[in-house]
């Protein structure tokens, strides 16, 4: 399935080699593409580890196995298989990986449990152990790669390479972080996105690496929606190498904590961004604010009920400021609020204040900036100091059309 560019598209960035850190990419022919679609990814050993996973309960042995691999904190490499999910299969999707990780160990000399498998694609075939094991063979000797084609590699319809980079200072020490991202589609906020993967070359102790990426994730991944589907593999993991030889993170007491969890939030931030602007078929950015809550996890769920409504996105989409499905969606949000204290606007221009419309509002302004491709909307609940910020696309025919043909 060839797919034209998203409009939301952003140029790749320049992104640092990390140290401790090789890509290579192979074809193993998981769909019929001429593409690599399996990443290989060599850690140094001793790279402390970090994750969070989807809440789908019909998740993949992948996203199974790798709960358990996130708290032993340690891993030496990361196989990524592209264009098959590998999920709702059984016994036979388990000795799948099983086989991964047991050939990647036997290169690395490393136990199975230090190596990292995900997969995504189409649910409920099983991965072929056959094509698995050639193209593991393949990347275990192929030459390095960059950031952009490992990017690449691990998307299928996505329709740009997604990456973010940031740096900090740890000291006298600049630490670098990475990230690479896939995901379009299928994408809600029960956890994170379809498959993301930071890497830093900073030394932080494995619990404090997953507290760090806990907090940042539910600040980014978890306030995006394209299609309020939660995908059955979402994964996110943080790789740190401790290459770079800052004294060691341990705890936000610790001298450059701070700065380090500030450039996690900003790569996070980054790359949730991406998979918004690639959502399937979109062609505007929406952010949603809210403000007034009772408290700000209110206000989160009040913004993923509004971002997650297909009236909302597909009004939106043509280009109409109906304000009133945003009122709908707030109501059904389940959350606290006063139906005589709601106020909405778009970029600015309030639609309505104080559960009434404006006498004076003028249309003409909003439905100009409805043309662009990035849309702002602020919805004030009027009852509390609770905030949040969320993100999310609209809903056109193309994702119907994207995903109507997905499996051919």
């Amino acid at each position: 399935m060839d797919l034209e560019p998203s409009p939301l598209a952003q140029p790749f960035p320049d992104m640092p080699q990390i140290d401790g850190i090789m890509l290579r990419v192979a074809r193993a022919g998981y769909k019929n593409w001429d593409r690599a679609d399996l990443t290989f990814i060599e850690l140094a050993e001793g790279t402390a580890l970090a994750g969070v996973f989807t809440r789908n309960v019909c998740c993949s042995t992948e996203v199974e196995m790798g709960r358990e691999q996130v708290v032993l904190g340690r891993a030496r490499a990361l196989v990524v298989n592209a264009g098959n999910s590998n999920a709702f299969t059984g016994h036979r999707g388990r000795e799948a990986v099983e086989q991964i990780m047991a050939q990647v160990a036997a290169h690395l000399d490393c136990n199975p449990s230090d190596v990292l498998v995900s997969s995504t694609g189409v649910i409920g075939v099983p991965l072929p152990k056959d094509k698995a094991r050639d193209g593991v063979a393949a990347a275990l000797t192929a030459d390095e790669v960059s950031w952009e084609e490992a990017a690449l590699s691990i998307g299928t319809t996505d329709t740009f390479a997604k990456g973010a980079t940031a740096s900090a200072m740890i000291g006298d020490t600049r630490v670098t972080l990475n990230g690479i991202i896939k995901g379009s589609g299928m994408i809600a906020p029960d956890m994170a996105t379809m498959l993301g993967y930071i890497f830093t070359d900073a030394a932080v102790d494995p619990a404090f690496l997953q507290q760090c990426l806990t907090a940042a994730n539910r600040r980014s991944f978890s306030c995006i929606t394209v299609d309020s589907d939660t995908s059955t593999s979402d994964t996110v993991l943080a790789f740190a190498t401790g290459k770079a030889g800052n004294p060691l993170l341990s705890s936000f007491d610790d001298a450059g904590a701070d700065a380090f969890m500030a450039a996690l939030d900003d790569v996070c931030r980054q790359l949730a961004h991406l998979v918004v602007r690639d959502g399937e078929g979109a062609q505007k950015f929406i952010t949603v604010s809210v403000q007034g809550a009772v408290d700000d996890d209110s206000a989160r769920r009040i913004g993923l009920a509004v971002a997650k409504s297909p009236l909302v996105k597909t009004a939106i989409a043509g280009g109409d400021a109906n304000w009133g499905r945003v009122v709908m969606a707030v109501g059904k949000a389940g959350e606290p609020a006063d139906r005589d204290k709601l106020g909405i606007a778009f970029a600015g221009h309030w639609a309505a204040r104080d559960g009434l419309p404006l006498p004076d509002y003028d249309e003409a302004p909003v439905a100009r900036h409805l043309e662009g491709r990035e849309v702002d909307l602020t919805v004030d609940i009027g009852i509390g100091e609770g905030r949040a910020t969320v993100w999310t696309c609209d809903l056109t025919h193309g994702y119907i059309s994207i995903n109507a043909d997905y499996r051919s």
